[in-house]
């Protein structure tokens, strides 16, 4: 019998359910009326000031990416130099002085995104989409469980978390119409997702293999890819996701360490078609236990669970860069809609709603197919820390405003 985590001694007089614990110490960029954007560590209900209390000039960059590109010596150095700052009462004199009530502070883009990749990596999600626009085909596409299937992205609309949604106009076409016409989207949805930041590049030509996911990925935030189900649906063949994605994606604005989650990996589901060798992760397998809750205007409406991802993130990196494609610090990939087995583990209104069909009855007596103009949506997120706790991602949010 294994005896249970000991939570470190702070301190700090920390709220007795914060998610922001010794255990996670997650990284953002903040400001406040006083002083420009800088790098803050989340702690409990504050948020200390890294280049104040590090006198290093790296955090007062605005950015992360500087920071990051220094790599994992650095990373794990600065992890442990926190977590004594917040456990040795030797400390408190200095560091004290550099903490900031969280509710004083505006939070800002956490990295300067340089590339941005989306994967279709949860297998519940991938055969509901199947199942509503293929009823007489198989339910995944016969490369699905062969290959983690993604699409580049736009990097410049990705956005922090609190960026209005401003509702997409584009072509649309439902199967009944002759011709397709132009206006807002009918249908915005929402995609719950895991993203993984890239903090050190690779040389081009160079593959990475799974085995070496954790010296390039220097975090995990959480990632809203908002999507105009209409627009997508005739835009999409034979290229794939353009307009019906790139008007925004919404990121938290807190990083957790990848070092934190080590507690959280937990074995992807099996596998039942054999891995080419480069997608092997049998050795070392990166399924993390995060839980996911997605409210919409305050309701939750749904808990889709990431440990049941097909794919993981260290195998999504390794299939991006196999073609010998470069990573590049600030690079930023998202795991793909977050679903689960149950109707209340779906991860987008596409897949909630039925295609539409089945409308969502919200507590109000208000139903939803899609997004109506007003609606505000929250994604938060937990995972088990290294000392017994639940640790938060913060939450990703947006407001749908009507199109311009």
């Amino acid at each position: 019998m294994t005896s249970s985590p000991t939570r470190a001694q702070t301190w700090l007089d920390l709220p007795a359910d914060t998610g922001f614990g010794l255990a996670n110490l997650p990284y953002g960029v903040y400001s406040t009326p006083g002083t420009g954007p800088r790098t803050g560590v989340a702690i409990g209900d504050r948020v200390l000031d890294l280049a104040a209390a590090t006198g290093d000039d790296v955090h007062a960059t605005g950015t992360l990416n500087a920071f990051m590109a220094r790599g994992p010596r650095s990373w794990t150095a600065l992890r442990a130099q926190l977590t004594d700052w917040f456990t040795d009462p030797v400390h408190r004199g200095a560091i004290e002085p550099h903490l900031v009530p969280r509710g004083q502070v505006t939070m800002h883009l956490p990295i300067e995104v340089a590339d941005y990749v989306d994967f279709y990596s949860s297998q519940h999600h991938a055969e509901n989409l199947g199942r509503m626009f293929r009823p007489d085909s198989a339910a995944l596409t016969p490369n699905w469980k062969h290959l983690p299937i993604g699409y580049h992205g736009r990097a410049g609309t990705v956005q922090v978390s609190g960026t209005s949604v401003v509702r997409p106009c584009g072509q649309r076409k439902a199967p009944t119409d002759d011709a397709p016409t132009f206006g807002p989207s009918q249908r915005l949805d929402i995609e719950a997702e895991v993203g993984f930041v890239v903090g050190v590049g690779s040389d081009l030509g160079t593959a990475v293999p799974v085995g070496r996911f954790t010296e390039h990925v220097f975090g995990v935030c959480l990632v809203n890819d908002w999507s105009a189900r209409d627009l997508q649906s005739w835009e999409y063949v034979p290229l794939g996701p353009f307009l019906g994605k790139s008007f925004l994606t919404s990121v938290a604005p807190w990083v957790v360490p990848l070092a934190a989650l080590e507690a959280a990996r937990v074995t992807p589901p099996p596998r039942d078609v054999a891995l080419l060798p480069y997608l092997d992760d049998s050795d070392q397998p990166w399924g993390l236990d995060i839980r996911m809750e997605i409210r919409l205007n305050g309701e939750l409406i749904s808990c889709p669970p990431f440990a049941d991802m097909y794919w993981t993130p260290a195998q999504q990196l390794a299939h991006m860069t196999v073609n010998g494609a470069s990573l590049r610090t600030g690079d930023l990939y998202a795991s793909g809609t977050v679903s689960g087995p149950g109707e209340d583990q779906r991860g987008s209104f596409i897949e909630l709603s039925w295609g539409g069909k089945e409308p969502l009855t919200l507590a109000d007596g208000t139903t939803r197919t899609f997004l109506d103009d007003g609606d505000v949506v929250t994604i938060t997120a937990t995972a088990p820390g290294a000392d017994g706790t639940r640790m938060a991602f913060g939450e990703v949010t947006g407001r749908i405003e009507p199109a311009r």
